[in-house]
């Protein structure tokens, strides 16, 4: 059937265009198999998931051969998607359920399994401990086989937003009347459902998600309370004594506002990355509610020492992380920290020399100072961006740049799903695993 079709432009000539056929029968004697080519990266993510080890996670499935329950989906099916939907930006359970029904690589991945956004969220945020475990086996794996060698290590921060926005934090007071707010709607609702017909199943149903809603809101409140005193210690170390009352998120009790890179304020996280400096893995994950990188070194740092018994020889940070009881607990450890000098220029200007030892300096600390001076180290300084910035980089451009869960746990687990899938590429590019 010819579906083209002729216009006739500004300047009167007759342009040709083919137009949409949608009422064509087409008959396609193909399987989704067939429709997918042999070297699409669907296929070595599903690769590569057949290879792992699942067995803690298929212990948490209750049903079993012989018993009562509807089958559940088969926890390779989820891995995958979430592997491969972070490798194409996809940071949200409803937009991927969304491409499950339309996309064919994905299609391909569920093949003919139903999957819902629900499943999806619950299995991101559900499996903390195996992403960790997994993590660490990844890298002992990479260690066997010569291409990690924890040698170099470079570590760096990046402010990345909650899932919450300026306009949800509030202070003490309002918190309190929103808190027996929350409570009055919850007893509410619970009243309604419990006067409810049982045979209005349906009705009932929506009663209780709406209980469900609104205890969660409660508990979201009762959080941001819980966090007022801390946030308010933290407020008045800053602005000393200021007399200014903490605010608290009501959405995400746990988020800070940090200022962020183009300059403003925002509810975020800091998410820290540890990097081996030969294969540029991720080698360790940490994320704190801390605006800082100050004081977040030594214990990524020890981290990558417990994980894998090893401590690196180097250790390579910015400028942010040089806060001196730091140095010095990784001095100590075994390790030499390579960082630029705090406020090396201004020193300059003054006449000072920013090398010298100064008089709270530990051992450790002066012994840095001396080091920073030669330009071995100083050359070590400069792969600093290509080390400990590669993967930040890489995890923004694959849609890190807000949350879409909330609270610190599920926040480095959702974490840990940018490092395994950065890792995963990494481990194609330098042929690791099949591509």
């Amino acid at each position: 059937m010819n579906n083209s079709t002729q216009h006739v432009d500004a300047a009167g000539r007759k342009v040709r265009t083919q137009r949409p056929e949608r009422f064509q029968i087409q008959w396609r004697d193909a399987s989704l198999d067939q429709l997918i080519p042999d070297d699409h990266r669907v296929r070595a993510v599903w690769a590569y998931v057949e290879s792992l080890d699942l067995k803690p996670v298929y212990a948490r499935i209750r049903a079993v051969e012989g018993g009562v329950g509807r089958d559940p989906v088969d926890p390779k099916i989820l891995m995958a998607l979430w592997i491969f939907a972070t490798i194409e930006g996809v940071s949200s359970a409803r937009h991927l359920n969304r491409l499950t029904t339309r996309d064919l690589p994905c299609m391909w991945i569920c093949g003919e399994v139903s999957v819902n956004y629900h499943m999806l969220a619950d299995f991101r945020t559900g499996h903390p401990e195996f992403l960790d475990e997994l993590l660490t086996d990844t890298i002992a794996t990479l260690m066997h086989q010569g291409i990690v060698t924890l040698q170099k290590v470079g570590q760096d921060g990046m402010r990345v937003r909650a899932s919450a926005g300026n306009g949800s934090f509030r202070r003490e007071k309002t918190l309190k009347k929103c808190r027996e707010e929350a409570a009055r709607q919850v007893q509410k609702l619970r009243e309604e459902s419990e006067d409810e017909s049982a045979s209005d199943a349906s009705n009932a149903r929506r009663k209780a998600a709406q209980e469900r809603a609104a205890r969660e809101r409660l508990e979201r409140v009762g959080a941001a309370l819980e966090n007022l005193a801390e946030l308010q210690e933290q407020k008045e170390k800053r602005k000393k004594g200021s007399g200014q009352k903490a605010r608290s998120s009501m959405t995400d009790p746990e988020a800070r506002n940090m200022k962020m890179a183009n300059g403003g304020f925002r509810p975020a996280y800091n998410v820290q990355f540890a990097t081996d400096g030969d294969a540029r893995v991720i080698v360790s994950v940490d994320v704190t509610n801390n605006g800082s990188d100050g004081g977040q070194m030594a214990p990524l740092h020890q981290d990558v020492c417990d994980r894998y018994d090893k401590v690196p020889a180097t250790y390579i940070v910015d400028g942010g992380f040089s806060a001196n009881d730091d140095i010095t607990t990784v001095e100590q450890s075994g390790s030499q920290v390579v960082a630029p000098m705090t406020h090396e220029d201004r020193i300059l200007k003054q006449g000072g020399d920013p090398h010298e030892r100064r008089p709270r300096d530990s051992d450790e600390m002066a012994a840095f100072r001396e080091r920073m001076k030669s330009p071995e180290y100083k050359s070590l300084l400069k792969e600093r961006p290509s080390i400990a910035e590669f993967p930040n980089a890489e995890c923004r451009n694959r849609g890190l740049h807000q949350f879409r869960v909330r609270g610190l746990q599920k926040v480095r687990t959702s974490s840990l799903w940018y490092a395994i899938t950065f890792n995963f590429m990494r481990m194609l590019n330098l042929g690791a695993i099949p591509s």
